[in-house]
This record gives structure tokens, sequence and C-alpha cells, in this order.
């Protein structure tokens, strides 16, 4: 098995301006469908769902307001699962809420690196 990277992204509209119902709704269709992952053993981490308020520090030193100025989709978050090819992991990916919203999900090898020293957030 190998891991991969699911990559979440979406254009437009803030979360936070969506009407409670529809964020309880896409939340509990989120929650099933990392269950399902989870049930198949394929889930390896949760890594991380960001927040609009991040910005930018650009090589210049030049700082600015959120990743999302520059860019028409905004990513969403991160996991990681397993599986056996990179189209095993794609149509694990198929299931993801974010493509009934508008949204992608790229599927990209993950390789883990060790870093001497480093203390490993996961695993």
């Amino acid at each position: 098995m190998e891991d991969f990277a699911l990559i979440f992204r979406k254009p437009g509209a803030d979360p936070r301006e969506l009407p409670e119902a529809e964020v309880k709704q896409n939340i509990e269709k989120w929650t099933a469908w990392f269950n399902s992952i989870a049930a198949e053993g394929k889930l390896t981490e949760l890594l991380l769902r960001l927040d609009r308020s991040g910005k930018v520090l650009k090589a210049n030193g030049v700082i600015t307001e959120g990743p999302f100025v520059e860019i028409r989709e905004r990513l969403l978050g991160v996991i990681v699962i397993s599986a056996n090819s990179l189209d095993e992991a794609i149509e694990t990916a198929r299931g993801c809420p974010i493509l009934h919203l508008g949204g992608s999900v790229e599927v990209s090898p993950f390789h883990h690196v060790a870093i001497p020293g480093a203390k490993p957030a996961y695993r």
C-alpha cells in the first residue's frame, strides 16, 4: 500500500457565510465520508482543515492577508489515505463531499520525509 494526499480546494464563498443548517449537513457528509474511509482501513492521517485567517509571507518579506487573495480556489484541507494505486486513491476521492459543492480533490502520492531531530506530528 502507498500513501496518497487528498488535497481539497473550492472556489467561492466563505463557508462561515453559509446557513447553519447547510453547514451542519456538510459536516455530516464529511464525517460519513471520513468514517467510510476509516472503516476500509485506508484513512492514514486526518491532517487539517484550514481557516481563512492565515497570512502569506512572500520571498521579498511582504505579508499579505490570507492565502486566498491571489488565487481563485481556496485550499480547504488535506488528508492522507492508503491505497494500492493512484487509480484506487482516485476512486476513494470520488466520494468526497467537496465534489458536490463545486470543489476539487487533488490526489497525489505522499512521501514521508524523516528530518533528524524532528518529532513527527502523526503516526
